[in-house]
């Protein structure tokens, strides 16, 4: 096999269990928008169910829909999809039973018309924004998608199951923007219970604040990096210290392994050539399978027992790594990252070597890299 990434059922689980310790009374939803940001949609949720999640996150409706299209029913775990667009496809979602985030009164009319299409009623929760300025009602905007919302409610048209905000700084512990978005978030809730709604559920926790902040937990919290077992806060703590495990594995074979002399340029440009004699290892990943191109001369990985670093650019298919003149043989493993349990670097290690966040790494490790699952039962623990 080229490469693939290995993804621990198990340590999911166990990750769903520590985040449910810290939520307390709040439900968990497992938001695995992004193909469970690169670990596998389905079995990734189908994990958290068993974990103890109640509820899926998505991006998009075609997560949500293929969520359903899986087997995943409403009895089995609610869904919410926050990321809409006018052409989206309202009444497929409508019939499916999920549950739809509006943040302006435009998506509630498309939710009304597509609740008169189908002939059944709509669940629907509505987002504010309390200080991220992506989606979600403005707070002069808030009053007025709430009355429409209600009147749509005692109309038998839609039910108003949530109300939701999300962070903008909540990994940056004591960023003044939290108090201010807990206090709008707050207001807001005031403004839909004086207009007569009742949702189910409120919510306002990401990552970061399920692990740091439970003021903000509510009813329920949604995990997204922390379920996959890396920390949103590694300046305050990692994984371990909150009870979390990696849960993805990326290695490689070496596809090729070669002596050449002192002065030989590596990869496209020769930004690395060899101080002197040595053996080059050929890695057949390159960033077609995610693997960054910023990651040129300082991706870290793990071969022979020892920590190296990717010589010269990433291509789009392959890198190679300068052994130092150590033995090596065609076939041999290159753990890119992993747990970092036998010294291997980990995603947050590719993180600072390419100058951004776990949640990239992870999440762009592409569909030409299978995925191998273990811990496929329900015991704790890792495997592969």
């Amino acid at each position: 096999m080229r490469a693939e990434a290995v993804v621990d059922l198990a340590a999911l689980r166990g990750n769903i269990r520590a985040l449910r310790d810290r939520a307390g009374s709040a439900s968990v939803m497992s938001v695995v928008k992004a193909d469970a940001y690169g670990h596998g949609m389905v079995p990734c949720a189908r994990a958290a169910l068993e974990a103890g999640a109640t509820w899926l996150g998505t991006a998009t409706p075609d997560e949500a829909l293929a969520l359903r299209a899986a087997g995943i029913t409403p009895d089995q775990a609610r869904v919410l999809c926050w990321l809409w667009t006018p052409d989206a496809p309202w009444e497929q979602v409508v019939a499916a039973d999920i549950d739809i985030t509006v943040s302006g009164e435009w998506a509630l009319a498309r939710v009304v018309a597509a609740v008169r299409a189908t002939g059944r009623p709509a669940r629907v929760q509505l987002k504010a924004d309390t200080g991220l300025g992506r989606n979600g009602a403005q707070p002069h905007d808030w009053p007025g998608l709430v009355r429409a919302a209600r009147a749509a409610e005692a109309e038998g048209l839609v039910s108003v199951t949530g109300l939701w905000s999300h962070f903008a700084c909540a990994d940056e512990p004591g960023h003044p923007s939290i108090q201010a978005q807990l206090t709008g978030f707050g207001e807001a809730l005031a403004v839909a219970e004086a207009a007569g709604l009742r949702p189910e559920v409120r919510h306002m926790a990401n990552s970061p604040a399920t692990l740091l902040l439970p003021e903000a937990h509510f009813d329920l919290v949604r995990p997204g990096l922390a379920q996959y077992g890396l920390s949103p806060v590694p300046e305050v703590g990692s994984p371990a210290d909150f009870g979390l495990r990696p849960v993805m594995t990326l290695q490689a074979w070496l596809a090729g392994v070669k002596s050449v002399p002192a002065g030989h340029g590596v990869s496209y440009g020769h930004s690395y050539v060899t101080p002197t004699a040595t053996t080059l290892g050929l890695v057949p990943v390159g960033y077609a399978d995610g693997v960054p191109r910023h990651a040129s001369g300082t991706g870290p990985l793990w071969l022979g027992g020892k920590w190296r670093t990717i010589a010269g650019r990433v291509a789009m298919d392959q890198f190679v790594v300068d052994l130092g003149g150590d033995p090596a043989e065609v076939g041999d493993r290159v753990v890119l990252f992993g747990p970092g349990d036998h010294g291997e670097p980990t995603a947050e290690d590719w993180a600072r070597a390419c100058g951004t966040i776990s949640y990239e790494i992870v999440t762009r490790i592409g569909p030409r890299v299978p995925r191998r699952y273990v811990g496929l039962g329900g015991a704790d623990g890792g495997g592969g």
